[in-house]
């Protein structure tokens, strides 16, 4: 999974708190390590990467400690919290609010991740503490956004788990162009300030299995999806899935389609995942006018439009849903650009159809391009199949892993 001229950071042995989210809380849960030695590593490894990597807008040293402390206590009364001691980064100054959850399964946030500064166009930087945040595989590049600080601090090793929202591509964008996992949430299933509905919560973890995790902890009192379609071909061992380089209507760099392809073949070849041909190619209509048009700007489309052209997609997905399982396309359609700027094509291009859809989506590391930066492939289900989602990303790591956290040595 690393590029050659990049040694990737084993999980085990190291540091305590660059060890998988699932292998801290059973660690925490046996007595086998204390929460309050787990958090004080993390802290120690943010106050050494951070100021080269700038992913933290604020940290929490001694509200960590102290959240750490009651971790152990806990622990001490018998409890066995199924995310104990594990630290996360939680996205924004306000990420707390919608962190409840979490804290409760026995997480210890450690800081808020960096988000886009005031008037950053496109959502695709951070500002953290020490400046603008870098992505850690090149700190020439961006780590997209505007999850941007919990995808860097992931993908740096900080923190096995942070949180992300997403209302275009936020998780996954920045899962992609950080080399990390990105789940974004089926619309609606979860409450949200955006009186748009295009916001959805998400996580970005360094493997399937920690996200895994953090769904079971957030979805247990979620409403439960509705029943949907029979399972096409439901006598296959692997899911049957889709490939589609642009959706029909996107321009992605040939690069970044060649190791998403190739990532999705491998799949295939692997047993985890049965590509199908889809007949006729498979396109829906370009969605940024309507995705426009609902956050009220001058460039997209009447209400009336919007509306025909985000149904005209949602009947094409439907019924691309009844024949196959999963949809899979690369996950941004450039390698993450400069500090300079994005240019002039969307790296949500590929991702905010699902937003309007409300289908759930993840992006999973595909492998590097010739820049040496990670490459996304995303897959989408049906609504409310978060879980089959987390287990084909799973079962992924395998043919494609290691999935391991950059080695800093580059910023």
């Amino acid at each position: 999974m690393s590029p050659p001229s990049s040694p990737a950071t084993s999980e085990e042995p190291g540091p305590l708190s660059a060890r998988s989210a699932v292998t801290i809380a059973a660690a925490v849960r046996a007595g086998a390590v204390r929460a309050v030695d787990v958090i004080a590593d993390a802290l120690d490894r943010i106050e050494r990467i951070d100021p080269a990597l700038s992913a933290f807008a604020e940290v929490w040293d001694e509200r960590a400690r102290a959240w750490a402390r009651a971790v152990d206590a806990r622990i001490g009364a018998g409890e066995r919290p199924p995310l104990a001691g594990v630290p996360i980064g939680v996205k924004g100054r306000g990420g707390l609010r919608t962190a409840a959850p979490l804290l409760v399964a026995g997480c210890v946030p450690v800081g808020a991740t960096s988000v886009p500064g005031p008037g950053t166009p496109w959502q695709t930087w951070g500002a953290g503490r020490y400046g603008r945040t870098v992505n850690p595989w090149r700190a020439d590049r961006t780590p997209g956004g505007s999850s941007a600080g919990s995808a860097a601090a992931v993908g740096a090793g900080l923190v096995p788990l942070a949180t992300g929202n997403d209302g275009a591509g936020s998780v996954r964008v920045p899962a992609a162009w950080c080399g990390v996992v990105g789940l974004k949430a089926t619309n609606g299933r979860f409450p949200t300030a955006d009186s748009t509905g295009l916001m959805a919560p998400g996580v970005l973890a360094r493997s399937a299995a920690d996200a895994a995790a953090y769904w079971a902890v957030v979805s247990a009192d979620a409403p439960s999806p509705a029943p949907c379609s029979p399972s096409p071909s439901a006598g296959a061992s692997a899911p049957a899935a889709l490939w589609s380089p642009d959706l029909g209507f996107a321009c992605p760099d040939p690069e970044v389609v060649a190791v998403a392809h190739a990532a999705a073949v491998r799949l295939h070849e692997a047993g985890v995942v049965r590509l199908v041909k889809a007949g006729d190619a498979f396109r829906l209509d370009d969605p940024a006018p309507a995705w426009l048009a609902l956050r009220g700007s001058e460039a997209g489309l009447s209400p009336e439009a919007a509306g025909r052209l985000r149904a005209g997609n949602d009947r094409r997905l439907a019924a691309l849903f009844r024949r196959t399982h999963l949809l899979l396309t690369p996950t941004a359609p450039t390698p993450p650009h400069g500090h300079e700027g994005p240019g002039e094509r969307y790296s949500t291009a590929l991702t905010w159809a699902f937003n309007l859809s409300g289908h759930p989506a993840i992006s999973i590391p595909a492998g590097f391009g010739p820049d040496g930066c990670p490459v996304g492939l995303q897959l989408v289900a049906v609504h409310g199949r978060e879980a089959a989602l987390l287990a084909v990303a799973e079962a992924a790591e395998g043919p494609l892993g290691p999935w391991t956290a950059a080695t800093c040595v580059r910023i």
